[in-house]
């Protein structure tokens, strides 16, 4: 199963571009739900989300839609005597797992969180914490990409989030790689010049790519599809709805290269 949809979708710059106009922001999800069967929901990585929330936008789609969730800041960035995050994490999720709606959690760690003995003994806490959730775990720094990484995540049941963002030398290179039932792939977009340097934080995300970019992509993409029960593709970029537009090139490109197959 391949997923392509957006990370986030609520941004009042998606106006006019991809929501009408006039579009009540309560109707925004639904309307989103009928062309996307998945979101990432990223709000909840600044705020702990509750069982009500995530059991009114549940309600908003249909019934094979999935949502991602972005692990709390408190599990990801702070990672001692954080036990009862995980529990009220996982209590707000209850209305999605009963739907059969959650995809995967989304871990996403900082630049700071290295690749050290302590913070690979966090990620086996991490997966004990979470039980039986899916995870996919996001690094931030190239340290961690090496054979004993990957190795490690598949023991734990861990996913690897596989990337696409600029080349700087500290940051992640396009390793594409399956280390559990669920594969994932975020497009951060391309932006060297504001990836560092941005007043706001969407600057650094404001990029389209090209279709020779995403062509890059496809063969990658459909070999993670294929060792991989769920496999999701999420477009960061979403300054003025740029991740819609690629998603939609993406989609036409796969769907392409199937039929010729």
């Amino acid at each position: 199963m391949l997923l392509i949809g957006t990370a986030g979708y609520s941004y009042e710059d998606w106006r006019g571009v991809f929501y009408p106009e006039d579009l009540d922001k309560k109707e925004m999800l639904g309307f989103y739900s009928r062309e996307f069967p998945f979101t990432e929901v990223n709000s909840t990585f600044y705020a702990m989300p509750n069982r009500f929330m995530l059991y009114h936008m549940m309600e908003k789609t249909p019934d094979n839609f999935q949502f991602v969730i972005k692990a709390f800041k408190g599990m990801t960035h702070k990672r001692e005597d954080n036990e009862q995050h995980f529990t009220d994490f996982k209590e707000a999720l209850k209305p999605l797992i009963e739907a059969d709606k959650l995809g995967c959690i989304l871990a996403q760690f900082p630049t700071s969180f290295r690749n050290k003995d302590e913070n690979r003994d966090y990620l086996k806490e991490f997966k004990e914490l979470m039980g039986d959730i899916p995870v996919v775990i996001e690094f931030r720094h190239e340290e961690w990409i090496s054979e004993r990484v990957f190795e490690l995540l598949e023991e734990e049941g861990l996913g690897y989030v596989c990337v696409d963002e600029p080349q700087f030398k500290t940051l992640v290179p396009p390793v594409v790689r399956s280390t559990s039932s669920i594969g994932y792939v975020r497009f951060h977009g391309r932006n060297y010049k504001k990836w560092w340097q941005h007043k706001e934080s969407y600057e650094r995300y404001d990029y389209l790519y090209t279709d020779d970019e995403l062509k890059e992509w496809v063969p990658k993409i459909e070999k993670l599809a294929k060792d991989t029960e769920k496999t999701f593709i999420s477009m960061n970029n979403h300054y003025r709805a740029q991740a819609v537009i690629n998603g939609r090139m993406l989609k036409e490109l796969l769907d392409k290269e199937a039929v010729t197959k």
